[in-house]
């Protein structure tokens, strides 16, 4: 983490050289690592907000949670915990009035969604909603972390991960916050919400393969 709050100074030092002065930070719940990222722009001088996010509906259908979805199967090492997900595009919406609303300037947005859930409550709603089985299976971290190693995911996302999963996931960010409701006045998505128009996509259907002539 010593790395990520370098690379956030350096950020806020080229920020000043260009001229710009307002900065936005996409940060992490529960994260002491990225709450002394926060501390970085909080004290730049510049105008700032942080947008402190929960876990992002979006990983069902990005990167290896998407194979999972396809193939039929979600392994990861969550069992009961439960996290409140949210819409990356809710998100992007309270970024954008950060930006356009001098009210909302140096403040912290802390968003989820409106209810927590469990991986395996998600993943039973995709299954649901895409008509075909998809199951999900809670493994522990030292299989989990072997298998992206296998599959070539560097070593920074498995380090990531290994916070994430080993750490970070113990129930400390359930709680609900209304950060999105706070900068946008309305309420934010529900997982229901992202599940339909990330159905209507396509992303979720898995490829036919290709049959010979």
């Amino acid at each position: 983490m010593a790395a990520a709050s370098a690379a956030i100074q350096q950020l806020v030092e080229l920020a000043k050289q260009l001229g710009i002065d307002h900065l936005i930070l996409l940060s992490g719940r529960g994260e002491a690592g990225a709450q002394r990222a926060e501390k970085i722009v909080q004290d730049s001088g510049l105008n700032w907000n942080v947008v402190r996010a929960s876990w992002f509906a979006q990983n069902f259908s990005e990167s290896f949670m998407l194979d999972g979805i396809l193939a039929g199967q979600l392994a990861l090492p969550a069992d009961q915990v439960l996290e409140p997900f949210v819409d990356a595009d809710d998100i992007a919406d309270v970024v954008v009035a950060t930006l356009t609303n001098p009210a909302l300037q140096r403040q912290i947005f802390e968003v989820s969604g409106p209810r927590a859930l469990r991986f395996s409550d998600c993943v039973h709603a995709i299954s649901q909603a895409c008509g075909r089985p998809i199951q999900y299976r809670p493994i522990p971290l030292a299989p989990f972390l072997q298998a992206l190693a296998r599959s070539g995911a560097s070593q920074e996302m498995r380090g990531l991960m290994a916070e994430l999963f080993g750490e970070v996931l113990d129930g400390r960010n359930s709680h609900i916050a209304n950060g999105v409701e706070q900068a946008l006045g309305r309420p934010a998505a529900d997982f229901s919400d992202y599940i339909a128009k990330t159905l209507a996509s396509g992303v979720w259907t898995p490829a036919i393969p290709a049959t010979a002539d």
